[in-house]
């Protein structure tokens, strides 16, 4: 049952305090005028911010369906967009340009290293309003880390975070694992950092060697079989920046409503490790592909492919993304490997480094 609490103060300012009984959850929701769309610039048609989640990590440690059984309290229709992996200049500067043309907000879920590269485009997203997540210092594959190297990973992430934005309050204390490859000990240290862990509900799947046109397609049919949910997608690939005009444009249409999610007041993760200034940022794609693993090429060739095409509802159900992403996780995609010869190394790059 929700009991709302609601006031006004000079019009848009909409605060309701909801309580879930039956999940024990409690959130608060704000509505967010500022973002509506009949208030954006230049564009009375955009989709717009139809509401703010403040969300208490306390509260809701795991979320996303795809690895956890609890995710958001969203209605249907609503979707929160999220992004990983960046910034990497250009492709992740152009997201933020597409959600300005639609006042919509997002989560980036940032590698510290790519921030310590790249920092203008990281303190542009959170001049624009977003949230800004953390996701490693190294996008490092921490299911198999020793304990004190997933902690130094998570810590060093949020530090790096934090000195490009020069306020520990601006980073948010929300975390995504890398690959979505999570152990028992990592996400206990995760959690006694003050972070919530985020999954997923809905695979873009963006990090694979399909067209923009596809990844909106794929992202459009999932949402739909799923009602609503979390979306993951990635500001580093070109295929994502050219697919994100159409994919909101086409969210609005369906009927779909952005909610941008922020940490409750006070929230703020245990930041107590510099990051490594030794250590040489990564600042390309190419780059982040040695970085991986050693024998990460290698990999690519020993996956089974998956027909992403196929329509059936192995690859539209949820249990289709659980699939898909065991088979591709380890940053691998072969249904188009033929296409290797015309694509050439950025696409191998780009499936990498999801």
């Amino acid at each position: 049952m929700i009991d709302p609490v609601t006031y006004f103060q000079g019009g848009w300012d909409l605060l309701k305090h909801c309580r879930f009984a039956a999940a024990g959850i409690l959130a608060l929701f704000s509505m967010a005028g500022a973002a509506m769309a009949g208030e954006c610039p230049g564009n009375p048609d955009a989709l717009g911010t139809s509401r703010v989640m403040t969300l208490d990590p306390a509260e809701f440690k795991r979320l996303g369906t795809i690895q956890y059984k609890q995710t958001l309290p969203l209605e249907d229709n609503e979707v929160v967009l999220t992004f990983d992996d960046g910034p990497i200049p250009p492709h992740t500067d152009k997201v933020p340009d597409a959600l300005a043309a639609e006042c919509v907000k997002a989560t980036f879920f940032v590698v510290g290293e790519m921030a310590r590269a790249h920092p203008a485009s990281l303190q542009r997203a959170y001049r624009e309003g977003h949230t800004i997540g953390t996701h490693t210092e190294h996008h490092a594959r921490l299911d198999h880390a020793a304990v004190e190297k997933a902690q130094k990973e998570i810590s060093d992430g949020l530090a790096s975070a934090e000195q490009v934005l020069g306020d520990k309050n601006a980073v948010a204390p929300f975390f995504r694992f890398p690959y979505f490859y999570t152990a028992a000990a990592a996400e206990e240290r995760a959690l006694q950092l003050g972070l919530n862990i985020w999954s997923a509900d809905v695979d873009g799947s963006d990090w694979t060697f399909i067209t923009a046109e596809k990844v909106n397609a794929l992202a459009l049919a999932r949402l739909e079989s799923n009602k609503k949910g979390i979306l993951l997608l990635h500001d580093i690939h070109d295929r994502t920046a050219r697919a994100l005009p159409a994919l909101l444009r086409e969210l609005k249409k369906r009927g779909f409503r952005v909610v941008h999610v922020v940490p409750a007041s006070g929230a703020v993760a245990k930041i107590d490790v510099k990051p490594d200034e030794k250590s040489a940022a990564i600042t390309d794609e190419k780059t982040a592909v040695a970085n991986l693993e050693p024998n990460a090429a290698e990999k690519v060739k020993q996956v089974t492919p998956v027909n992403l095409d196929k329509k059936s509802p192995k690859n539209t159900g949820q249990s289709g993304r659980q699939t898909h992403l065991k088979r591709f996780r380890a940053g691998n995609n072969v249904t188009a490997m033929s296409k290797s010869k015309t694509t050439g190394l950025q696409s191998l790059i780009d499936s990498l480094w999801h």
